[in-house]
């Protein structure tokens, strides 16, 4: 029988987690406004975004699993994800990234955020980035007292910037001070 693990862990994303990822964020696609894609990806389509995130340097992608059960698929143990990836693309912006998190939705609740807000932080602690930057589609009571409990403050609100489901969506900026 397997030996059971009670801790969540948190590594940085691979190759074999594409489908998990994709998995995930096509919930939010197809279920909430939370992000403002509206076509479902593949983990082909996914692959770059990952490659963009390397192990190391202020544009990473961990992930948070649970290896419980050895030999499961992965696909199975992938409990969300956190990114922070560049907030502009000119250079003078280079010491900014933007965060983001999200669980699937049999992990919503359970600390996994957290948990991965807290291993991302920890990493950005030890790199050149000044600020961290996070919008969060309105209403999103769960993302936004996530962000405030890591620091972050609201700084302002686009007003119906994005449309999906035939509807106007509001987002607030949070912004957090890293060094």
């Amino acid at each position: 029988m397997p030996q059971e693990r009670t801790e969540v862990q948190v590594r940085p994303g691979v190759e074999a987690d594409l489908g998990a990822l994709a998995d995930i964020y096509n919930h939010f696609i197809r279920e909430t406004a939370i992000t403002f894609d509206t076509d479902a990806i593949t983990p082909e389509q996914r692959r770059p975004w990952l490659h963009s995130h390397p192990e190391d340097g202020p544009h990473r992608l961990l992930v948070a699993h649970d290896d419980r059960f050895v030999g499961q698929d992965v696909q199975d143990r992938i409990l969300g994800y956190a990114t922070s990836s560049p907030f502009r693309p000119k250079p003078a912006y280079s010491t900014s990234v933007e965060v983001s998190v999200y669980c699937a939705p049999e992990a919503v609740g359970r600390g996994v955020g957290t948990l991965l807000y807290r291993s991302l932080f920890a990493a950005l602690a030890h790199e050149d980035v000044h600020r961290a930057y996070a919008g969060i589609a309105l209403p999103n009571e769960a993302s936004v007292r996530l962000h405030e409990r890591f620091g972050f403050a609201h700084v302002g609100t686009h007003r119906e910037v994005g449309r999906k489901f035939g509807r106007y969506w509001d987002v607030a900026w949070y912004e957090k001070e890293l060094g």
